[in-house]
């Protein structure tokens, strides 16, 4: 056999050989996230994702690739993108409140990261919050428990106001329960107590214009992943029914908002970031405890107030964290 015919059969046996016996080529892992919102109401949340992604060491495109799935609105789409993503063998799947079960639903082995406003014990979705069990695991915003500070805060900013309202996502089942509790708070503060449902961008504009026809004194919006990627048509439907808002997150404040109180949602997106990292690195989501906000934020906006004709007290003002002016 001629020296050349002997290396090119050499070569071709090579190429036949198991994967192990070959150079080893890694494969660039794959995360799946899963959300129900629109991407573009999400970007500064995508930024503190990829803010904590980058803290573990992964940079999408670099040493890491993001499969997207979002359900603009319609949480009823969130079976089947969870599902898609699971045939796709995604290494890793972020899922937000609403996008959570569905997610939990269709695998019990890809590692599942969350961002979620309900009690996550309570929910079943963990064992523990220190010890979650299973492939679950992420952030709670604990939501519920602050609809009463909320209610409070707004209530020395609009002192002379007689009803309240909340709008809600009837979609989210978070949202319910966050109402239901609220609701029992603001029943023993304000006259009249009302419930606006929306879930899609026409009934935003229809459940404002209620707030009119009511004249609603003031106004809290339920945390929804929804609402909160509409939060720029929610601020400037509450401008101009001149109606006093308070919101969860300092999002809304930034764009013209009145006054938000609770975590930071950018900051707890880059936490799972982290978590994420950790777990494409070979960490084990049963292991890795569920984490819950230390700190939350009062925002003020300063401006929004004095267009609506309020004087927030020397006492609110010094208990917010910021005051955009």
């Amino acid at each position: 056999m001629e020296r050349r015919e002997f290396i090119g059969l050499v070569g071709g046996l090579a190429a036949l050989l198991p994967f192990p016996a070959r150079a080893q080529q890694p494969t660039m892992p794959v995360i799946g996230f899963l959300n129900g919102a629109s991407p573009g109401g999400y970007a500064p949340y995508l930024a503190g994702f990829h803010q904590g992604l980058k803290e573990a060491g992964f940079a999408e495109g670099k040493n890491v690739s993001v499969e997207y799935r979002w359900a603009e609105g319609q949480y009823e789409r969130l079976g089947g993108l969870a599902a898609d993503l699971v045939g796709r063998s995604v290494s890793v799947i972020v899922a937000n409140t609403p996008a959570v079960p569905f997610a939990k639903a269709v695998t019990a082995k890809i590692p599942i990261v969350f961002v979620t406003g309900d009690d996550p014990v309570e929910n079943g979705l963990v064992k523990s919050l220190s010890r979650p069990g299973g492939n679950i695991t992420g952030v709670s915003l604990i939501s519920s428990v602050l609809g009463s500070k909320q209610i409070g805060l707004l209530r020395e900013l609009v002192s002379a106001a007689t009803s309240i309202a909340f709008l809600m996502n009837p979609s989210n089942s978070s949202s319910v329960r966050n109402v239901s509790e609220a609701k029992d708070a603001a029943q023993s503060v304000w006259q009249q107590v009302h419930v606006l449902q929306a879930v899609t961008v026409t009934e935003i504009e229809t459940a404002f214009a209620k707030v009119a026809q009511e004249k609603v004194g003031a106004l809290v919006v339920v945390p929804d992943t929804f609402l909160i990627s509409r939060r720029d048509q929610i601020v400037a439907l509450a401008a101009r029914y001149a109606v006093p808002t308070m919101y969860q997150f300092r999002d809304y404040a930034l764009a013209g908002g009145l006054i938000s109180y609770g975590a930071s949602l950018s900051d707890q997106y880059r936490q799972v970031g982290v978590y994420t990292g950790m777990i494409l690195k070979g960490a084990n989501p049963a292991d890795l405890p569920v984490l819950q906000p230390t700190k939350f934020e009062l925002t003020l906006n300063l401006k929004t107030a004095k267009t609506l004709g309020l004087s927030p007290s020397p006492g609110l003002l010094a208990l917010a964290d910021e005051v955009i002016e």
